[in-house]
Protein backbone atom coordinates (compact mmCIF):
# COMPACT_ATOMS: atom_id res chain seq x y z
CA UNK A 1 0.00 0.00 0.00
CA UNK A 2 2.83 2.40 0.82
CA UNK A 3 4.35 1.85 -2.62
CA UNK A 4 1.02 2.46 -4.38
CA UNK A 5 0.33 5.67 -2.44
CA UNK A 6 4.00 6.70 -2.58
CA UNK A 7 4.03 7.84 1.03
CA UNK A 8 6.01 6.91 4.12
CA UNK A 9 4.70 4.67 6.89
CA UNK A 10 4.30 7.56 9.36
CA UNK A 11 2.23 9.53 6.84
CA UNK A 12 0.02 6.51 6.19
CA UNK A 13 -0.84 6.03 9.86
CA UNK A 14 -1.41 9.76 10.26
CA UNK A 15 -4.01 9.67 7.48
CA UNK A 16 -5.53 6.48 8.86
CA UNK A 17 -5.98 8.10 12.28
CA UNK A 18 -7.68 11.15 10.72
CA UNK A 19 -9.99 8.91 8.73
CA UNK A 20 -11.07 6.91 11.78
CA UNK A 21 -11.83 10.10 13.72
CA UNK A 22 -14.12 11.62 11.05
CA UNK A 23 -14.66 9.34 8.02
CA UNK A 24 -17.46 11.50 6.56
CA UNK A 25 -15.36 14.66 6.30
CA UNK A 26 -12.02 13.03 5.62
CA UNK A 27 -10.05 14.46 2.72
CA UNK A 28 -6.44 14.40 1.55
CA UNK A 29 -6.87 17.58 -0.49
CA UNK A 30 -4.16 20.12 0.26
CA UNK A 31 -5.44 23.22 2.08
CA UNK A 32 -3.53 26.40 1.36
CA UNK A 33 -3.34 28.72 4.36
CA UNK A 34 -1.68 31.60 2.49
CA UNK A 35 -3.13 33.12 -0.67
CA UNK A 36 -1.24 32.61 -3.89
CA UNK A 37 -1.66 36.30 -4.67
CA UNK A 38 -0.34 37.72 -1.39
CA UNK A 39 2.60 39.99 -2.13
CA UNK A 40 4.63 42.69 -0.44
CA UNK A 41 2.91 46.08 -0.09
CA UNK A 42 5.73 47.87 -1.89
CA UNK A 43 5.42 45.52 -4.86
CA UNK A 44 1.67 46.00 -4.96
CA UNK A 45 2.08 49.78 -4.87
CA UNK A 46 4.46 49.62 -7.84
CA UNK A 47 2.02 47.46 -9.79
CA UNK A 48 -0.78 49.98 -9.23
CA UNK A 49 1.51 52.88 -10.12
CA UNK A 50 2.54 51.34 -13.45
CA UNK A 51 -1.05 50.36 -14.24
CA UNK A 52 -2.11 53.99 -13.72
CA UNK A 53 0.51 55.10 -16.24
CA UNK A 54 -0.83 52.52 -18.71
CA UNK A 55 -4.37 53.78 -18.14
CA UNK A 56 -3.36 57.37 -18.92
CA UNK A 57 -1.77 56.22 -22.19
CA UNK A 58 -4.92 54.30 -23.14
CA UNK A 59 -7.09 57.36 -22.46
CA UNK A 60 -4.90 59.62 -24.62
CA UNK A 61 -6.61 59.82 -28.02
CA UNK A 62 -3.42 60.76 -29.86
CA UNK A 63 -1.60 57.58 -28.78
CA UNK A 64 -2.50 54.30 -30.57
CA UNK A 65 -2.69 52.18 -27.38
CA UNK A 66 -6.02 50.51 -26.65
CA UNK A 67 -5.31 47.72 -24.17
CA UNK A 68 -3.29 47.02 -21.03
CA UNK A 69 -0.05 45.13 -21.59
CA UNK A 70 0.35 43.10 -18.41
CA UNK A 71 3.40 41.23 -19.71
CA UNK A 72 5.10 44.61 -20.17
CA UNK A 73 4.22 45.52 -16.56
CA UNK A 74 5.76 42.24 -15.41
CA UNK A 75 9.01 42.94 -17.29
CA UNK A 76 9.04 46.55 -16.12
CA UNK A 77 8.76 45.57 -12.45
CA UNK A 78 11.76 43.30 -12.80
CA UNK A 79 13.87 45.80 -14.75
CA UNK A 80 12.90 48.99 -12.94
CA UNK A 81 12.36 47.76 -9.36
CA UNK A 82 14.12 44.34 -9.36
CA UNK A 83 10.82 42.80 -8.28
CA UNK A 84 9.64 39.49 -9.71
CA UNK A 85 5.87 39.03 -9.85
CA UNK A 86 3.83 36.42 -11.67
CA UNK A 87 1.58 37.49 -14.52
CA UNK A 88 -1.62 36.09 -12.86
CA UNK A 89 -0.87 38.22 -9.78
CA UNK A 90 -0.58 41.38 -11.88
CA UNK A 91 -3.84 40.59 -13.68
CA UNK A 92 -5.51 39.91 -10.31
CA UNK A 93 -4.46 43.35 -9.02
CA UNK A 94 -5.61 44.95 -12.27
CA UNK A 95 -9.08 43.43 -11.87
CA UNK A 96 -9.33 44.50 -8.24
CA UNK A 97 -8.38 48.12 -9.00
CA UNK A 98 -10.32 48.73 -12.23
CA UNK A 99 -7.37 48.39 -14.61
CA UNK A 100 -8.89 45.54 -16.59
CA UNK A 101 -11.41 45.15 -19.37
CA UNK A 102 -12.20 42.36 -21.78
CA UNK A 103 -11.09 42.82 -25.33
CA UNK A 104 -14.02 42.94 -27.75
CA UNK A 105 -14.38 39.96 -30.04
CA UNK A 106 -12.99 40.64 -33.46
CA UNK A 107 -15.61 40.95 -36.12
CA UNK A 108 -15.28 38.78 -39.17
CA UNK A 109 -13.51 40.82 -41.81
CA UNK A 110 -15.50 40.96 -45.03
CA UNK A 111 -12.70 41.10 -47.55
CA UNK A 112 -13.39 42.23 -51.06
CA UNK A 113 -10.36 40.34 -52.36
CA UNK A 114 -9.44 36.83 -51.23
CA UNK A 115 -5.76 36.00 -51.59
CA UNK A 116 -4.48 32.44 -51.81
CA UNK A 117 -0.71 32.80 -51.62
CA UNK A 118 2.07 35.27 -50.71
CA UNK A 119 2.94 37.88 -53.31
CA UNK A 120 -0.55 38.05 -54.76
CA UNK A 121 -1.56 41.34 -53.15
CA UNK A 122 0.40 44.02 -51.29
CA UNK A 123 -1.47 46.47 -49.07
CA UNK A 124 0.05 49.93 -48.74
CA UNK A 125 -1.10 52.35 -46.06
CA UNK A 126 -0.12 55.28 -43.86
CA UNK A 127 -1.28 56.45 -40.44
CA UNK A 128 -0.65 59.56 -38.36
CA UNK A 129 -0.24 59.05 -34.60
CA UNK A 130 1.84 59.98 -31.60
CA UNK A 131 3.67 56.66 -31.70
CA UNK A 132 6.05 57.51 -28.83
CA UNK A 133 3.89 58.33 -25.77
CA UNK A 134 6.11 61.17 -24.57
CA UNK A 135 7.12 62.57 -27.95
CA UNK A 136 6.37 66.21 -28.67
CA UNK A 137 4.83 65.56 -32.09
CA UNK A 138 3.04 63.01 -34.23
CA UNK A 139 4.72 60.95 -36.93
CA UNK A 140 3.51 59.28 -40.11
CA UNK A 141 3.92 55.52 -40.34
CA UNK A 142 4.12 54.26 -43.93
CA UNK A 143 3.75 50.50 -44.34
CA UNK A 144 3.48 47.84 -47.02
CA UNK A 145 2.47 44.30 -46.11
CA UNK A 146 1.65 41.07 -47.87
CA UNK A 147 -2.10 40.47 -47.65
CA UNK A 148 -1.92 36.68 -47.38
CA UNK A 149 0.91 36.20 -44.86
CA UNK A 150 0.51 39.63 -43.15
CA UNK A 151 4.30 39.92 -43.37
CA UNK A 152 5.49 43.54 -43.10
CA UNK A 153 7.53 44.25 -46.22
CA UNK A 154 8.23 47.90 -45.48
CA UNK A 155 7.77 50.29 -42.56
CA UNK A 156 9.15 53.75 -41.94
CA UNK A 157 8.35 56.71 -39.68
CA UNK A 158 8.52 60.17 -41.26
CA UNK A 159 7.78 63.62 -39.89
CA UNK A 160 6.15 64.83 -43.10
CA UNK A 161 4.13 62.69 -45.49
CA UNK A 162 4.79 63.34 -49.16
CA UNK A 163 4.11 61.56 -52.41
CA UNK A 164 7.85 61.02 -52.75
CA UNK A 165 7.97 59.05 -49.49
CA UNK A 166 5.36 56.66 -50.89
CA UNK A 167 7.25 56.37 -54.17
CA UNK A 168 10.39 55.42 -52.23
CA UNK A 169 8.39 52.83 -50.29
CA UNK A 170 7.07 51.33 -53.52
CA UNK A 171 10.56 51.25 -55.02
CA UNK A 172 12.00 49.56 -51.95
CA UNK A 173 9.35 46.82 -51.89
CA UNK A 174 9.42 46.07 -55.63
CA UNK A 175 13.21 45.94 -55.87
CA UNK A 176 13.53 43.72 -52.81
CA UNK A 177 10.53 41.39 -53.15
CA UNK A 178 9.46 41.70 -56.77
CA UNK A 179 6.17 42.74 -58.35
CA UNK A 180 2.87 41.47 -56.89
CA UNK A 181 -0.19 40.72 -58.99
CA UNK A 182 -2.00 43.63 -57.32
CA UNK A 183 -1.07 46.64 -55.21
CA UNK A 184 -3.79 48.11 -52.99
CA UNK A 185 -3.95 51.55 -51.34
CA UNK A 186 -6.74 52.97 -49.21
CA UNK A 187 -8.81 56.11 -49.89
CA UNK A 188 -6.20 58.43 -48.38
CA UNK A 189 -6.23 61.78 -50.18
CA UNK A 190 -2.57 61.42 -51.14
CA UNK A 191 -3.48 58.46 -53.36
CA UNK A 192 -6.36 60.11 -55.24
CA UNK A 193 -7.42 63.30 -57.00
CA UNK A 194 -8.61 66.09 -54.70
CA UNK A 195 -10.47 69.05 -56.17
CA UNK A 196 -8.67 72.28 -55.28
CA UNK A 197 -5.34 70.73 -54.43
CA UNK A 198 -4.98 69.11 -57.86
CA UNK A 199 -7.08 71.58 -59.85
CA UNK A 200 -4.08 73.15 -61.61
CA UNK A 201 -3.01 69.79 -63.02
CA UNK A 202 -6.58 69.00 -64.00
CA UNK A 203 -7.29 72.34 -65.70
CA UNK A 204 -4.00 72.89 -67.50
CA UNK A 205 -2.58 69.45 -68.20
CA UNK A 206 -5.16 66.73 -68.10
CA UNK A 207 -7.62 68.43 -70.43
CA UNK A 208 -4.81 69.41 -72.83
CA UNK A 209 -3.50 65.86 -72.94
CA UNK A 210 -6.97 64.50 -73.55
CA UNK A 211 -7.52 66.84 -76.52
CA UNK A 212 -6.68 65.64 -80.02
CA UNK A 213 -4.29 68.23 -81.57
CA UNK A 214 -5.23 66.97 -85.05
Amino acid sequence: VLQILRIKRSRFFELLTRYRKDPDNFSIQYKRNISNYRIDREIEANIIQELKIEKDLIKAKEIPIKYYNYSYIKDLLEQKYSQRVSLPTIIDRAKRNDFYFLRPKRKAHDREVITNYPGELIQHDSSHHQFAPYAASKWYLITSLDDFSRFILYAVLVERETTWEHILALENVLLKYGFPLAYYVDSHSIFRFVQGRDSFWRNHYKLTDDADPQ
